[in-house]
């Protein structure tokens, strides 16, 4: 996005700049940004297990009867399952958030045995708080960012300022973010910390659309590019109900994982966010920051358009990809990555530890290694090296032997088909070169 940014509609590549903003920003960004207002969850509370619950993830069975089950997190087969047990088959499955107080007493909570031993729902701050320096009091909070975007509004100036560029433009960063998550599950689908990638795109507000079906159409082909299949790729419209209080359209690109199937998790949702941003910077702030349109003679407040990407869940679904049985190899298993993706281009193989196999295969490691991600692996036998590379997805592992020293010629090994052929020596980068750039 940054280093080779893709082609706009008029055929020129866009402009896209770079930022690593900070970790702990000043406090009063997360005022403006409305997250220390209303960055919350409602959770409830059980006084018999001490376990603790969202409350919009709670559903419970109401029914005629006098004991109401509540079910946390799991799917609506196992929740009639557990109720046709009970004989109960006539039910409304409610969030807990919606039932009345009154009816507290008739709920038996997930893992109970008694019934009304759930508290009302109470709303708990998602934002992971710190206080820097000597003293450690309410005038000295701040928090750990809970999401990379904010850093990019706040230097969205110094950016147009210095960097020269004016809208349409993009500024993009990857990095950590936190959260306070009462309740951490679901593998990584709920962490306190993981990796964004985001973008923030700044264009003039007559153009909000076009650049917002570039971007959606621009990151589907991304994620196929790296080797996600098309057809485990859906782009989620969201209802108007459901979108964040900035977005005016949002969608998502979700992943059908092999544990999520028939159904799909999000990887990276794009939204138009408006101005909204940088409105609530500019009045917390007291700095303006309108674009001056020199050629048009006006000011205005650029919209956004923000892809944000899930790189942890990206990693993963990537490699839910790669993961490819195969019976017919020693590992039983390789990963089919792409070769953009692949930790490792190729690895470096002396068939045996000699004295003549060894310094060949430096030599060639280290001619290597400069232009491309290589493996040196001298230890143990053939067949278990090319497992290994197998299992972390190396796309081409090269031999050296007996012949190497006699014809300066070297095995190349294809991960996929296992195939091996011999070239030079001296034309190994040039193979990599190829197959890599075709890939």
């Amino acid at each position: 996005m940054v280093v080779t940014p893709p082609i706009g509609p008029d055929g020129t590549p866009v402009s896209i700049v770079g930022l690593d903003s900070a970790i702990i920003q000043n406090p009063k960004t997360w005022v403006a940004s409305g997250h220390v207002g209303g960055f919350n969850d409602p959770m409830v509370d059980c006084r018999e297990s001490k376990s603790r619950y969202r409350a919009d993830h709670l559903l419970v069975a109401k029914h005629d009867g006098d004991t109401w089950y509540a079910f946390y997190n799991i799917e609506d087969a196992e929740i009639k399952a557990h109720l046709q047990k009970r004989q109960i088959n006539d039910y409304e499955l409610i969030g807990f958030d919606k039932i009345d107080a009154a009816d507290y007493d008739k709920i038996k909570g997930p893992d109970t045995k008694e019934k009304g031993t759930l508290t009302e729902p109470r709303q708990f701050s998602m934002m992971l708080d710190t206080f820097p320096g000597v003293i450690r009091d309410e005038d000295n909070k701040a928090y750990l960012r809970p999401e990379t975007a904010q850093g990019i509004f706040t230097n969205y100036k110094n950016v147009l300022d210095s960097m020269r560029v004016k809208p349409p433009f993009g500024i993009a960063q990857i990095g950590k973010a936190f959260r306070n998550e009462v309740t951490p599950r679901n593998f990584i689908f709920r962490s306190r910390e993981f990796e964004q990638m985001e973008m923030e795109w700044f264009c003039p507000p007559e153009d909000h659309e076009m650049w917002f079906e570039f971007w959606v159409d621009q990151r589907k082909k991304w994620w196929e590019s790296v080797g996600m299949d098309s057809s485990k790729i859906f782009l989620h419209d969201i209802e108007k109900e459901e979108l964040a209080h900035y977005s005016s359209r949002t969608i998502d690109i979700e992943y059908k994982y092999p544990f999520s199937d028939p159904n799909f998790d999000e990887l990276e949702g794009i939204a138009h966010r408006g101005d909204y941003d940088l409105s609530k910077h500019q009045e917390h702030s007291g700095q303006k920051l309108e674009y001056f349109d020199q050629a048009e003679n006006r000011r205005y407040l650029p919209h956004v358009i923000e892809p944000a990407a899930g790189l942890t869940r990206g990693v993963l679904a990537l490699i839910c990809e790669a993961y490819t049985l195969d019976e017919n190899r020693p590992s039983g298993v390789y990963l089919n990555f792409h070769p953009s993706m692949a930790p490792k281009k190729a690895a470096i193989l002396p068939l045996t530890a000699k004295e003549d196999h060894v310094p060949i295969a430096t030599k060639l490691y280290l001619d290597l290694r400069e232009e491309f991600s290589v493996d040196l692996d001298i230890k143990q036998n053939i067949g278990k090296r090319y497992a290994r590379q197998d299992e972390i997805g190396t796309p081409y592992c090269f031999t050296i032997d007996n012949d190497t020293i006699s014809d300066q010629t070297v095995t190349v090994r294809d991960r996929n088909t296992m195939s091996q052929e011999r070239i030079n020596l001296d034309k190994v980068a040039d193979f990599l070169r190829e197959k890599i750039n075709a890939a």
